[in-house]
């Protein structure tokens, strides 16, 4: 069963159909099509991240069963959506992808000491960060099981991908170069910590339908920059947003530390406000400065630059997706663009 989704006028009656992932679709067979296709996934996730011991069972379905918009797996149906999306291989090589995305949360809540995640405690919190190593350890192992089955070419993409998503952490975690550029280091990092793996999604989604070679290269570089846009805009509402309204505390960036695009676009320019400038230098732990810092932040050319960078990747997007052959899923895959810059206002 479709479900309409009220007032949009993508389609000729004027409704959509929302899927997993928080898109809606103005074709009602592609929806639940899509739908479908993620319901396999869910199952097929479930079914593999079970062991003979309960404990790695338990350990793993802890983020599978906390939720999250599944925009991984979803976008790889999507782009199966061009082919024959109902080999199950396009399935199970969504499986795959959003069980490595669910392994590198399992590290990346390590590494940053984090104690919640999409509205649960986190696994280090709730066990301890050996559990939960071994758990993301455990999910790459099972993902790599599911791709051997996909054959040695697939395997060495995913490898391929697995060093970028490496990669990408070690450039965070080390930090520009006297020589580089700090807003160049920052987009050279999402691109590969997230970009890299929504691109394999898209690639992996297209090739297993049966697209032709030129196609799946143009839905793996679409793929690299809605995963990069994806994270800009979280940049965006991480600042922007009014408390509550997405769902996380604006600030929490600053209050961990974590330089985005906006500040960093701050940072780089000398004529910027410079008492935000001081703000940003060093870490932001009182109440009244993450307010006053957000503050400034709203107020700053930081922000309309990250706003512009958006819209800039967002028309790269589009440009790619016009190459692409006319079929509903190339009119969803437009909105989903559309949508990762729209959740930002």
């Amino acid at each position: 069963m479709t479900i309409p989704r009220g007032d949009s006028t993508n389609g000729v009656s004027g409704e959509t159909y929302g899927v997993p992932g928080g898109l809606d679709i103005a074709d009602p067979a592609l929806a639940e099509s899509v739908r479908q296709g993620m319901t396999r996934v869910e199952h097929l996730l479930h079914d593999s991240v079970r062991s003979e011991l309960d404990f790695a069972t338990r350990t793993s379905l802890h983020l599978v069963d906390a939720g999250g918009k599944r925009f991984r797996p979803l976008f790889a149906i999507l782009a199966a959506h061009f082919g024959e999306p109902d080999d199950e291989r396009v399935t199970k090589s969504a499986a795959v992808i959003e069980m490595v995305h669910l392994a590198t949360l399992y590290h990346d809540d390590v590494m940053d000491e984090a104690t919640m995640r999409r509205g649960a405690t986190s696994a280090n919190a709730r066990w301890d960060n050996s559990v939960a190593i071994l758990t993301g350890d455990f999910l790459f192992a099972q993902a790599s099981r599911l791709v051997a089955d996909l054959g040695t070419d697939s395997a060495r993409s995913m490898a391929r991908t697995f060093e970028s998503l490496v990669t990408g952490q070690m450039r965070e975690t080390i930090g520009a170069g006297n020589d580089e550029d700090i807003v160049e280091h920052y987009l050279s990092v999402i691109d590969e910590k997230t970009g890299s793996l929504i691109a394999t999604a898209g690639r992996f989604g297209g090739f297993f339908a049966g697209v032709d070679e030129q196609h799946v290269r143009t839905l793996d570089r679409i793929g690299t920059i809605v995963g990069s846009g994806f994270q800009i805009s979280d940049d965006i509402i991480d600042i922007a947003s009014p408390s509550g309204e997405s769902g996380k505390t604006p600030g929490t960036d600053l209050r961990e530390g974590v330089r985005t695009l906006p500040m960093l676009y701050v940072l780089s320019d000398e004529n910027a406000d410079p008492r935000l400038r001081e703000l940003l230098a060093g870490p932001i732990t009182g109440d009244d400065e993450v307010d006053e810092a957000l503050r400034r932040l709203r107020e700053s050319d930081g922000l309309a630059r990250t706003r512009r960078t958006l819209d800039d990747y967002a028309a790269d997007a589009h440009r790619q997706i016009a190459s692409l052959p006319e079929c509903p899923a190339r009119e969803a895959m437009a909105s989903l663009v559309d949508y990762v810059v729209a959740r930002t206002h």
